[in-house]
């Protein structure tokens, strides 16, 4: 088990943001962002000018997930129960449940029209509550269930514009829904993970969504920007606009695909793969490469065999991964429907844009109209400075959400969806079978 991560002063305390807030947590909470490379856990409180305070912090290398998914329940409740003991430890206080973070069973995006009677009266919160519950019937199919619900613009009679329609009379009321889903069984699947942990999966938060609330700032959320996370099993986009998350897309390579060509490629230890990308990898090819010898160690050989290659192969064998990456991105992000003043502003951000160059190629490949840039996380009183850098933007995202960042204003509910909505049927589901 990893040693416990102290806590380092702060030189001084980060200003409060004004930003767009809705509900906020009381008292401790917990979050916990479970990856394909580490499973990381913080409890923290919501101070008196709504800004998080860290007061425990635990990491643990990720095992038994596989591109966001559990794949090993064992494997992966000793690494989410390790993580969890250093951050209960720390904080000194016991977590029942956590805000965790959503990338398993391939979500997706959905955005439906929905036209609600009101009938000449003024419009209440079960109207709103009875067209969040439309929305996530419409998206419910087969395997399918509904996580974020958010109203992206509501249209009272012929008024459109309307950001709370809430007390206004009218005869009919419109809004547009997007709908984030995920496959059933994956989330069933987290749901047992966490249980056996003893812990509830309280709410859960769309991976890139949370990324977004962290690196980007006020203007770039308002007038619209498309953040990238580029994790170790994932590669997760999150498309915001005028304040609110408008799309979401994941794709299927992340990080884990640069290790892993590396190690077969160089006939090296996976570990010893992922240390040279950390410590050599670029995409960006210099004149001192050619010369620079780097030693390898071989896979079942000896420990004094060792192979010594060039920084120019590393270098070759990380950029096809990298552009395949973007090319990817591109291609989603053209069939996205999205405007395409939009998507001309890309932060990137997560632990694999933290190689060498990434921003420039990702410029080259995106398009010279497209602006790139990259995005580290918001500093968070109380949080180490072995957590401040890009790989934890997840974490300190799902803080911000319990901070009330990124909720609609008239959030209804302690969740992103109704009270009967997944969460509850989680919980209820786990404890039927177990």
């Amino acid at each position: 088990m990893k040693d416990l991560v102290r806590f380092q002063p702060q030189a001084a305390e980060p200003p409060a943001r004004s930003r767009r807030l809705g509900p906020a947590r009381s008292g401790p909470f917990g979050v916990l962002d479970i990856g394909s490379s580490k499973v990381v856990c913080l409890i923290a409180r919501i101070e008196g000018d709504g800004v998080p305070r860290a007061l425990g912090f635990g990491w643990q290398k990720s095992r038994g997930v596989k591109a966001g998914s559990i794949v090993d329940m064992e494997a992966a409740e000793q690494s989410i129960r390790a993580a969890v003991a250093h951050a209960e430890e720390m904080a000194d206080h016991l977590l029942n449940g956590v805000i965790t973070n959503l990338s398993c069973g391939q979500p997706e995006s959905r955005v439906h029209n929905i036209l609600w009677p009101v009938g000449g009266r003024a419009v209440t919160d079960g109207d709103l509550r009875s067209i969040l519950a439309e929305g996530v019937r419409r998206t419910a199919s087969e395997g399918r269930e509904a996580v974020h619900a958010f109203p992206l613009g509501f249209q009272v009679d012929a008024t459109a514009g309307v950001e709370d329609p809430r007390s206004m009379v009218c005869d009919t009321l419109s809004a547009r829904l997007h709908v984030v889903d995920a496959a059933s069984h994956a989330l069933a699947n987290l749901g047992v993970t966490l249980h056996r942990c003893e812990l509830e999966a309280e709410e859960m938060v769309s991976a890139p969504f949370a990324a977004g609330l962290a690196t980007l700032v006020e203007d770039e959320r308002e007038m619209g920007a498309v953040v990238v996370e580029m994790g170790a099993g994932t590669t997760s986009l999150a498309a915001f606009a005028e304040g609110r998350l408008t799309h979401t897309a994941q794709l299927p390579v992340g990080g884990w695909q640069v290790t892993n060509d590396l190690a077969r490629v160089l006939s090296t230890p996976i570990a010893h793969a992922e240390r040279l990308k950390t410590m050599h990898g670029s995409v960006l090819e210099s004149a001192e490469d050619r010369t620079e010898l780097l030693s390898i160690p071989q896979v079942g050989e000896e420990e004094d065999q060792i192979a010594r290659v060039p920084r120019e192969m590393v270098v070759r064998i990380i950029r096809p991964r990298l552009e395949e990456t973007f090319e990817l991105l591109r291609d989603r992000l053209d069939g996205s429907g999205l405007p395409l003043e939009l998507r001309r502003r890309i932060v990137l951000t997560g632990g694999a844009s933290q190689l060498i160059g990434v921003r420039e190629l990702a410029a080259r490949i995106l398009g010279r109209e497209v602006t790139v840039r990259l995005g580290r996380p918001r500093m968070v009183r109380g949080l180490p400075e072995t957590a401040s850098g890009a790989g934890f933007s997840g974490v300190v995202g799902l803080l911000a959400w319990a901070a009330g960042e990124g909720r609609p204003l008239w959030d209804l509910a302690p969740g992103p969806v109704p009270r009967d909505g997944v969460m509850a049927r989680l919980v209820r589901w786990v404890r039927e079978r177990l």
